[in-house]
């Protein structure tokens, strides 16, 4: 017999003797364990209803702020800021400085970019807060009353100041040799007198009882939303010193800037805004939606009685009803599937093509929504989880969008919970997060903000195509 003859019979009496022995093998390690120490391992899938709903305004909490007016498929937005400014603390003008010794007030917005039309001109004007002022501490929901805190008597621009987003007449150059888009609006007499004529700088509790803030708004204009990142008001003035025997006249530069020390608050108004949410309803047996920043939702409903009964009918002694297992879950994927229409360069993007999905979405128990936002917590396992804008590929190697939630350790805390719910309802909520890199050059998030920039997230309906795919065990 040759060698390699040999080769191929002992092969062949190998597979011949597993295969034989497959079924005694396969059972071979559960069948002397007891019924109690077996380790179950299962499956299974369970249907997810979802619907678009609403909330009537978010928690103003942005770092950066809308302004402006534009009209997209979900609806017309407009967007006015308030703000208060901080104070140099401890500062004091020269000794002979009077009210006379300003030059000029210019008030200055720098925007990172803006969506709409660019060339579409926008009008943009300022009034003192003349009623009340913000509390450091407290909270502003985006619907707040501005007539609590601005009359609008008077404005305090020379003229409404014409704004076109893509001209740069205005822009300074940073430091990177890149042009930052800038607003520079002059301020009246009026209020150049009002304002050289406070000269207590004490600190920032007394500046606000003098002076409690600006309102910025614009009057015409519905083609264009401005992302204002820094809001500040500049003070030139001149004072005079005597050297070598000769009156010297100075001129000098102070700004009081809208920054981390004080309260900005972006007022929203969605026009229609009901009937638009309605409108959107209508379609959910195919299509749900996200849209920032108007607070339009999707909630998603998981059927955790019929989760929980599958699981634990596996885990209970049928004789004493007692558990026998402590359950685990250890796969629970959700994948929401994003159906935007995705553009190349800005260039070829066209009228609404910059509704863009948000690039965060935390999927949140709807009763701690606003717990969660005012409190300023991060996710946890037990009540928010966050999923970044994933890109993939299809069957057929086409691109595909989604966020993806890995809900396996939320359901275990679930179901080791006593609860006679029948269904749990969480919402997708578009976020903005702020990040940090540790030691190990890992990512943490270290906040998490509701979106105020605008997006609006398309996706496919728990009818048309969302599960829940849930693999368990028992120990």
């Amino acid at each position: 017999m040759s060698k390699r003859y040999a080769v191929i019979v002992f092969l062949a009496s190998i597979v011949c003797f597993w295969t034989g022995c497959k079924d005694d093998v396969a059972t071979t390690g559960q069948s002397v364990l007891d019924e109690g120490d077996r380790i179950f391992v299962l499956s299974d899938t369970f249907n997810i209803a979802s619907m678009v709903d609403s909330c009537d305004a978010i928690i103003s909490q942005a770092d950066s702020f809308l302004l402006g007016e534009i009209e997209t498929d979900y609806g017309l937005l407009r967007a006015s800021i308030l703000t208060q400014l901080a104070c140099p603390e401890g500062y004091a003008y020269p000794e002979d400085f009077a009210v006379d010794s300003v030059d000029s007030i210019c008030l200055f917005m720098y925007y990172s970019s803006w969506e709409g039309d660019s060339h579409s001109p926008i009008a943009v004007n300022a009034y003192l807060m003349d009623k009340e002022t913000f509390q450091y501490s407290g909270t502003y929901p985006t619907d707040l009353n501005i007539e609590d805190y601005c009359s609008r008597d008077k404005s305090i621009l020379t003229n409404h100041r014409i704004v076109i987003a893509s001209e740069k007449r205005d822009s300074i150059m940073s430091s990177t040799g890149v042009y930052v888009p800038m607003v520079r609006m002059r301020v009246n007499d009026d209020f150049m007198k009002y304002f050289a004529s406070i000269t207590s700088f004490k600190d920032q509790k007394s500046f606000n009882e003098v002076f409690k803030g600006l309102l910025i708004e614009t009057s015409f204009g519905s083609s264009t939303i401005l992302n204002i990142s820094d809001i500040a008001l500049g003070v030139y003035y001149r004072f005079s010193y005597e050297k070598a025997g000769r009156d010297t006249v100075v001129h000098d530069f102070k700004a009081f800037y809208a920054n981390s020390e004080v309260r900005t608050v972006n007022h929203l108004y969605y026009e229609d805004k009901k009937e638009l949410v309605e409108k959107l309803q209508s379609d959910s047996d195919s299509y749900n939606y996200i849209i920032a920043p108007a607070g339009v939702y999707t909630r998603l409903r998981f059927p955790m009685r019929e989760i929980a009964d599958t699981i634990i009918r596996h885990m209970v002694d049928p004789e004493n009803n007692e558990f026998i297992k402590r359950p685990y879950v250890n796969k629970a994927e959700v994948r929401v599937s994003v159906q935007n229409k995705f553009t190349g360069s800005s260039s070829e993007k066209t009228y609404n093509d910059w509704l863009q999905p948000s690039q965060q979405m935390l999927l949140i128990r709807e009763e701690s929504l606003e717990r969660f936002f005012l409190n300023r917590e991060l996710p946890s396992d037990t009540c928010a989880l966050l999923s970044a804008l994933t890109q993939g590929v299809d069957s057929v190697g086409d691109a595909i969008y989604y966020y993806s939630y890995d809900m396996s350790d939320f359901l275990t805390n679930q179901l080791r919970q006593e609860s006679s719910d029948t269904v749990l309802n969480m919402l997708l909520v578009p976020v903005t997060i702020g990040t940090s890199t540790l030691s190990n050059s890992a990512t943490a998030v270290t906040s998490v903000r509701q979106q105020q920039t605008i997006s609006a997230t398309k996706i496919l309906s728990a009818k048309n195509g969302m599960k829940l795919e849930i693999v368990y065990s028992g120990f």
